[in-house]
């Protein structure tokens, strides 16, 4: 297991990528949540974690990925979130790292135009994930609620997009923005979120 919050830790999986296959067709940055709370509340560590999983793993990992990226006219996509589109007072950290993501992400498909390299991002609304999961049981846990109330709690916070996502969805997406049928497709954040955003 790879920790890309440590500095050195994306050059060396980019490494190991071309030892193994000589070339990288697709990189598609991901990362995991980043605490939520009281802004007050909230440390610099917890803000210094938060944007070295999410924002700097996303940097070096593409910076590092980018040589090989370019030499196969490759795709990249950003994982971000709608959190960046919607800032809230209790995920100033998720809020402010996801839209983040988006301009770098947006800075990169600029540089993608001169490289060969196709770059978008996408801001995945509430999606059905182990992080979710672990998010309601905690909720059960601290209210007593059912899981069904939780969930319906969950949508309407979502400003109740018609369903919660999966995996699959927000992978489909993934394999038509790295695709020649997406070959036009470059530069965009794009909202996968069953509605949840509700401005242009």
């Amino acid at each position: 297991m790879i920790d890309l919050r440590e500095k050195e830790a994306p050059a060396k999986l980019i490494e190991q990528v071309k030892r193994e296959f000589g070339m990288l067709d697709i990189l598609v940055n991901n990362a995991g949540a980043t605490k939520r709370g009281d802004f007050l509340a909230l440390t610099d560590a917890d803000w210094e974690d938060g944007y070295a999983l999410k924002f700097f793993g996303h940097v070096r990992l593409s910076r590092a990925a980018w040589p090989l990226l370019a030499e196969r006219r490759g795709a990249l996509v950003s994982i971000g979130g709608t959190a960046g589109r919607k800032p809230t007072a209790e995920f100033t950290i998720g809020c402010s790292v996801n839209a983040a993501v988006a301009a770098f992400t947006k800075c990169l498909a600029d540089r993608g135009k001169t490289d060969g390299v196709h770059v978008n991002c996408i801001h995945p609304g509430i999606v059905e994930t182990d992080r979710m999961r672990r998010r309601i049981k905690a909720e059960i846990e601290r209210t007593g609620a059912t899981e069904q109330k939780i969930r319906e709690q969950l949508l309407r916070e979502f400003n109740n997009p018609i369903r919660i996502g999966t995996v699959d969805d927000v992978g489909s997406l993934v394999v038509f923005a790295v695709s020649s049928r997406a070959s036009w497709l470059h530069g965009a954040t794009i909202d996968l979120d069953g509605g949840e955003i509700p401005v242009l």
